[in-house]
């Protein structure tokens, strides 16, 4: 079960620091500057602001609308065995494969 989302916008932080956005574009490898900072974390707080209003919302006789016409979006989240692979079936087609996993290049440069 998803935990309500009013209680997880309650968990989160309402003021966002300069240092905050620091570490997020940190994570993100996205170099900004110290204006930056600033201006993103009042924007972020500004949007945490407004979705913190929308939690207070009445919304439980609302059903949800798609506007490109879907119905019954939702379904059981069952394992379809019929259309699963093997481990076999899998790696058939696999240019490299140990121990039953793919074997793949690093992709990931790190600098240090």
């Amino acid at each position: 079960m998803l935990p309500d989302l009013r209680s997880i916008i309650r968990a989160m932080a309402t003021k966002f620091t300069p240092a905050d956005v620091s570490h997020i574009a940190d994570l993100a490898r996205i170099p900004v500057t110290d204006q930056e900072e600033k201006s993103l974390a009042d924007g972020f707080t500004k949007t945490i602001g407004v979705v913190e209003e929308l939690t207070t919302l009445d919304v439980s006789g609302v059903e949800p609308r798609h506007t490109i016409g879907l119905t019954n979006i939702f379904r059981e989240d069952v394992v379809d065995t019929k259309r699963m692979f093997t481990q076999q079936e899998a790696l058939a087609n696999a240019t490299k494969a140990d121990g039953g996993y793919f074997v793949v290049d690093q992709l990931i440069d790190q600098e240090d």
